[in-house]
């Protein structure tokens, strides 16, 4: 499928800061847009519904798999996170750079149904690091920490099949590179035919 978006897919363990990254990427890049996922899991923090994420019932998630309307869905520390087909499709296809923060398992997906996807890992500096920041956030109790240290080890086991990774050791440089993967990714052939075709064909390049 050739569409005039690009696509950024941005997965990580829990912990690692992808949320607070793609939050100032989304502050300096006026181009890019999030799309929003949908998950059973309850609001946590200030968390709103529409913004961070779509919260829906189990009953409410089970029709929209039944009637395919995700175009990736898994469970993720017993709750379930799905992307709308319908929204990815609506805004790629509008032109629109759209940012997806999804665990690994819904990376993977969107990388077949979407090859020019640009899929990124960010990782945490160390084991320590990461305890450290899941216990500082103090939105968790000690047995769900541990689970999602559990699950971390088989969520970065993963690293190797992205495009990119960036190590979020320190917070400036982690967004920096995260720009320069999404300024590379826009320079890319593809992309730039997508976005210019008027210049391409001027050109008469294919």
């Amino acid at each position: 499928m050739d569409y005039p978006g690009n696509l950024f897919v941005i997965a990580a363990p829990s912990g690692a800061g992808k949320s607070s990254l793609v939050k100032a990427l989304l502050a300096q890049d006026a181009r890019l847009q999030l799309s929003v996922s949908h998950t059973t899991r309850a609001p946590r923090g200030q968390e709103q519904n529409g913004r961070e994420y779509y919260f829906v019932s189990p009953a409410a998630f089970d029709a929209m798999v039944q009637a395919d309307a995700f175009v990736e869905w898994a469970h993720v520390h017993n709750h379930r996170y799905g992307t709308s087909r319908q929204a990815i499709a609506d805004q790629i296809l509008a032109g629109a750079d759209i940012v997806l923060e999804i665990d690994y398992q819904g990376a993977m997906q969107i990388k077949r149904l979407f090859p020019a996807a640009a899929i990124i890992f960010i990782l945490p500096p160390s084991w320590e690091e990461l305890r450290a920041r899941l216990v500082k956030r103090g939105e968790d109790a000690e047995d769900v920490i541990a689970l999602r240290l559990k699950n971390a080890a088989e969520e970065m086991a993963q690293a190797p099949n992205f495009d990119f990774v960036i190590i979020n050791d320190l917070f400036e440089r982690a967004l920096a590179d995260l720009q320069l993967v999404v300024n590379a990714q826009r320079l890319r052939y593809p992309a730039q035919r997508r976005s210019r075709p008027e210049t391409f064909q001027a050109l008469r390049l294919p």
